[in-house]
């Protein structure tokens, strides 16, 4: 019988375990998107996890959506990277980066422009700047001609992440940030070969996953997907339709893995499980929703044939979350106030669980 705690094949990795670490924003990193070495410590911790994904990295500059998230797209950015993933392997632990392009989802006083996105739509909320959460900005529409440009900087982050030590990465293509964007039916009101159309609004995903597929290989690309989901004001027309065209065309490139939030009906997402050939990683609770994952979830969605599942603000307080699920120990709640604050508490100060006699 397959359970979570099951070993599992990705590609050329061997995981003692189905549970992910999901990518979780903590904005702790040093000026010039550097990582630190409490960030080296944070995911050290979390090492038992049979892969952790990253927090989003921003893979340029214009990529980059709120103050204080790391990049790669830096020789000082790879560096700072090393000792992360040499302290996740060390402790015997396997770390993908996130490759996170905010597109519209940022502010000139974080990246000193206009931010970009595939139309002159600004993105529904605020959006954190240096100053404090302002109104998301109107972005500057792509021209066609810049557009493989920014499909091309995941491939170009991609070879600096395996470079510093990761052992694959992930594309951000959910949650309203670039690629989103462009599969989005709102945010991109384009009329040339990147909207209108599945064919089309599906067509910078596949580039830049391409791109990274070429660049790093195929069993260390995988991409996160959010069917449906809302973030940000983003709305897709034809979900079913929409995703399941992005899937056939990803299946051609025998990726790592993709990886779908619960950001739509289980009917749906079921019928997106069957069209993927591949890995499927599934988060089976809506991020940031109400509920956090549970082992009850996890067991769920390994029926309804995931092969691996993640796990979010578990893995915030909980650091040894892998053990505590496997012998049943509560779980420690998680403080909100400190996610994004800065500084060790709230990110380093989660003990393993304690016994007591």
């Amino acid at each position: 019988m397959t359970t979570i705690f099951s070993g599992y094949r990705l590609g050329d990795l061997t995981l003692p375990n189905r549970v992910v670490m999901a990518p979780m924003t903590r904005v702790r990193a040093a000026a010039g998107g550097l990582a630190t070495p409490s960030m080296a410590a944070y995911y050290a911790q979390r090492a038992t996890a049979g892969l952790i994904v990253s927090e989003g990295v921003q893979p340029s500059l214009i990529g980059q959506s709120n103050p204080g998230t790391p990049g790669l797209h830096t020789d000082e950015q790879v560096t700072a990277w090393r000792p992360v993933t040499a302290a996740v392997h060390a402790n015997g632990g396997r770390i993908f980066a996130q490759l996170m392009h905010g597109g519209r989802v940022s502010h000139p006083d974080t990246i000193g422009v206009q931010p970009i996105g595939p139309s002159a739509v600004p993105a529904v909320g605020h959006v954190f700047t240096p100053a404090g959460p302002q109104p998301a900005p109107t972005p500057r529409a792509l021209d066609t001609a810049e557009v493989p440009e920014h499909a091309e900087s995941y491939a170009q982050a991609a070879r600096r992440a395996i470079d510093a030590g990761f052992d694959g990465v992930e594309l951000h293509g959910a949650n309203g940030y670039l690629i989103s964007q462009f599969l989005s039916s709102n945010a991109n009101l384009r009329t040339d070969r990147y909207g209108g159309s599945v064919a089309n609004r599906i067509r910078f995903a596949v580039e830049a996953v391409s791109a990274t597929v070429e660049a790093v290989g195929a069993a260390r690309t995988g991409i996160r997907l959010s069917p449906g989901g809302t973030f940000w004001g983003v709305e897709d027309t034809e979900v079913a339709e929409l995703y399941a065209a992005l899937l056939a065309e990803l299946a051609r490139l025998d990726l790592a893995y993709v990886h779908l939030e619960a950001t739509i009906d289980e009917e749906v997402l079921v019928g997106l499980r069957r069209a993927w050939p591949g890995t499927l990683i599934m988060n089976p609770v809506l991020p940031m929703g109400p509920k956090q994952t549970g082992r009850d979830d996890a067991d769920h969605w390994l029926e309804l044939g995931a092969d691996l599942i993640s796990f979010g603000r578990a893995f915030i307080a909980n650091p040894d979350l892998v053990e505590r699920l496997r012998t049943g120990l509560p779980l420690a709640p998680v403080d909100e106030a400190t996610y994004y604050q800065g500084g060790d508490a709230g990110y380093l100060t989660y003990p393993a669980y304690q016994h007591t006699a």
